[in-house]
């Protein structure tokens, strides 16, 4: 019998992936891809060699997933950072299953800098990319590397597609 930890886990990476990929319009109503090739379908990597590189691959994103009962956002953002450096991605953040809800209801997590990059990406100022994306954030504490942002995945898809136009195809 399989770990059910990681059953539970391997099952929320593989929602989010359908999530995005129906999302963004890459798949047909029966979640085939429409262009296999497409650089742009969301993907669960093979994980090989002594580096991880993540969860779920979203270009330009690396998206750590997680389903456990006390998220430790922090920890898993600098998972995320580390992971979309072994995989040379420009950006790592954190997605945590929600309980009883609906994977569009998942919280995506960006650390300060990563939102920030994103932002100036995007050429938006602080408040129209918080208000667009639906961003809230999370100030603990005076030390910063703590600090986070946190949006669904329903309003991250939409981020991804924005970001995705101001960049050339694959």
């Amino acid at each position: 019998m399989a770990n059910p930890n990681k059953v539970k886990g391997t099952q929320w990476e593989s929602d989010i992936r359908d999530y995005l990929n129906s999302a963004l319009g890459l798949v047909d109503e029966y979640g085939k891809y429409l262009d296999p090739f497409n650089g742009y379908n969301v993907r669960r990597p093979a994980q090989e060699g002594a580096l991880d590189v993540g969860d779920v691959h979203a270009v330009p994103f690396i998206l750590e997933a997680k389903n456990v009962k006390r998220p430790a956002v922090p920890t898993f953002l600098r998972q995320a950072v580390v992971e979309a450096r072994n995989a040379g991605f420009p950006f790592g953040v954190a997605v945590v299953k929600v309980p009883r809800t609906n994977v569009r209801r998942g919280r995506v997590h960006f650390d300060i800098g990563t939102w920030t990059r994103v932002r100036q990406a995007l050429r938006m100022s602080s408040r129209q990319f918080a208000d667009r994306y639906a961003f809230a954030a999370s100030l603990r504490g005076l030390d910063t590397g703590k600090w986070y942002m946190t949006t669904e995945l329903e309003d991250f898809a939409l981020l991804l597609s924005d970001l995705r136009a101001t960049r050339h195809a694959p």
